[in-house]
């Protein structure tokens, strides 16, 4: 069996930004990198949005927004986003950008193949695909097992799922400079539903159709949605472009636990996603960032995660939206009625100090937290 000083067991985004940072940083020239995923990453899978006030990844944005819409039935309010901007990054363009980085290393593999084990074997670890077996140092884990966090009681599982259609109209209709952010004036059906319409032009966008609930639907639930909307906007003439389908894990269960000295798992399998947001992007580039500082540096992998307030603020919602799904809207309304957006987006992107999180929070429905935040204490 080949032997590499790290191995990483799916190449997603958090495997690649990390590779990424590990070519960055010029500290890992002399060590022998193994990528492993049975998907060849050729395709456009996905698209990623987040906002920024950096440049990260900008080469590769492939469009961006100063302005955002917030609906509900009672009001809506255009946000403006200064000093972020909400920006897009197409799978595949990520993908080329990083794995043509990959190809001028000499130190770095990948391969096509399956995963169906990992073990850390204490002075070694082990990697079974259903072709051959490797041997590593060190796995660095982001292929995601669900179930994991699905057949337990302590912490709230839902699901962000959706479906987009990329359409092309006939005529004017959008305002490519502003994006709607989160549309609540559809029917709720007793969930946390809203649709999301990111415009590339004045008759082209994607409209999707997004749910924070426990429960997924049937494909053609997403699409008549889609189509009672694109026609209460007026829209009669228009032709699909692409479609897209996702569902992004929203939990606070602590995957840390599953981390070993010699495995690490990150991305979904580790927690890295937002849990009261789905947003997986702006997270993955910071975590990513530490993790290839950290690895230069510490040999135990248990001591990567560190816990922080985020964390709780997060389970508190989750706790809420798992006991009375249909309180999104109002939660989410709350904060963005009269809230600073720039202010919201930074502590959604975990970078407020305490008194800036309370101005967030204290626009929250104070009642519902206090109780979530009671019956949390009684349970960790």
């Amino acid at each position: 069996m080949k032997h590499y000083d790290y191995i990483f067991t799916g190449s997603g985004l958090a495997a690649l930004m990390t590779v990424n940072e590990m070519i960055v940083s010029g500290k890992f020239k002399d060590k022998s990198i193994l990528l492993i995923d049975e998907n060849s990453k050729k395709t456009n899978d996905r698209t990623w949005c987040f906002w920024d006030n950096t440049n990260a990844y900008d080469n590769i944005v492939s469009a961006n927004w100063d302005f955002a819409w917030f609906k509900n039935i009672a009001f809506e309010r255009k946000l403006e986003l200064i000093p972020y901007q909400y920006k897009m990054v197409r799978g595949i363009d990520f993908y080329n950008f990083v794995l043509c980085l990959i190809s001028n290393q000499n130190n770095i593999q990948l391969v096509q193949q399956k995963v169906i084990r990992i073990e850390d074997l204490g002075n070694r670890c082990i990697v079974n695909t259903e072709i051959e077996n490797y041997t590593c140092d060190q796995i660095i884990n982001s292929i995601f097992n669900p179930e994991i966090a699905i057949n337990q009681s302590k912490y709230p599982f839902l699901h962000q799922h959706f479906i987009g259609w990329k359409i092309k109209c006939n005529k004017a209709i959008f305002n490519p400079a502003c994006a709607t952010f989160m549309d609540f004036t559809i029917e709720q059906k007793g969930n946390t539903r809203f649709m999301y319409v990111l415009p590339f032009s004045e008759n082209e966008a994607l409209i999707e159709y997004t749910l924070f609930s426990k429960e997924l639907l049937l494909q053609e639930e997403y699409e008549t949605e889609i189509k009672k909307y694109i026609t209460k906007a007026g829209i009669t003439d228009f032709e699909i472009i692409e479609k897209e389908q996702g569902n992004i894990p929203m939990t606070c269960y602590p995957f840390w636990k599953h981390n070993s000295k010699n495995i690490l798992n990150v991305g979904s399998a580790g927690g890295w996603t937002k849990a009261s947001t789905g947003y997986t992007f702006k997270n993955t580039v910071n975590k990513s960032k530490v993790l290839a500082q950290f690895i230069s540096e510490e040999n135990d992998l248990r001591k990567f995660h560190k816990l922080n307030k985020f964390w709780f603020y997060d389970l508190l919602l989750l706790d809420i939206l798992d006991n009375k799904n249909e309180l999104g809207s109002t939660i989410f309304s709350a904060m963005f009625k009269n809230g600073d957006s720039s202010l919201i987006f930074k502590f959604l992107d975990e970078e407020t100090s305490f008194w800036e999180d309370l101005q967030v929070i204290w626009k929250c429905p104070k009642g519902l937290f206090i109780r979530a935040l009671i019956n949390r204490l009684y349970t960790l």
